[in-house]
């Protein structure tokens, strides 16, 4: 079992997510989102996140054939979701509105409120280039 995911992976990862998390990075809507999600509500869509990323990376990335690349198709997910939060605190954080030290959990909500939409930009970019 070779796990195959290169710079040009990450690459789309990266632009994809990025397509998707600035236009929303820079609504306000989506900032006030996180800052009154009740915790529940925000592992209900991190959860969603995560389902929609295994669903969409099944049927195109992986095109239903996952038997002998579990970890692969697992690893893939998880990288993908880490990559697009990791653009999302970004953005966040050169528009002036990722509080990590004044208020680390307003943060980490909106990276994953953000991330949500954002992860589905990053997958569907990463499928233009089937595993």
């Amino acid at each position: 079992m070779k796990f195959s995911f290169n710079v040009e992976d990450a690459s789309q990862i990266f632009v994809g997510a990025f397509a998707l998390a600035v236009p929303i990075a820079f609504s306000e809507e989506a900032w006030k989102l996180g800052e009154t999600l009740p915790i529940p509500n925000l592992l209900m869509l991190f959860t969603l996140s995560l389902v929609f990323l295994s669903l969409f990376t099944y049927q195109s990335v992986f095109q239903r054939d996952i038997q002998s690349r579990k970890l692969v198709f697992f690893l893939r997910i998880v990288i993908a979701y880490v990559i697009t939060a990791l653009v999302v605190g970004l953005v966040l954080f050169c528009l002036n509105k990722l509080p990590l030290m004044e208020d680390p959990l307003i943060a980490l909500k909106r990276i994953i409120v953000i991330t949500m939409p954002a992860s589905m930009g990053a997958i569907i970019v990463d499928s233009f280039d089937k595993e």
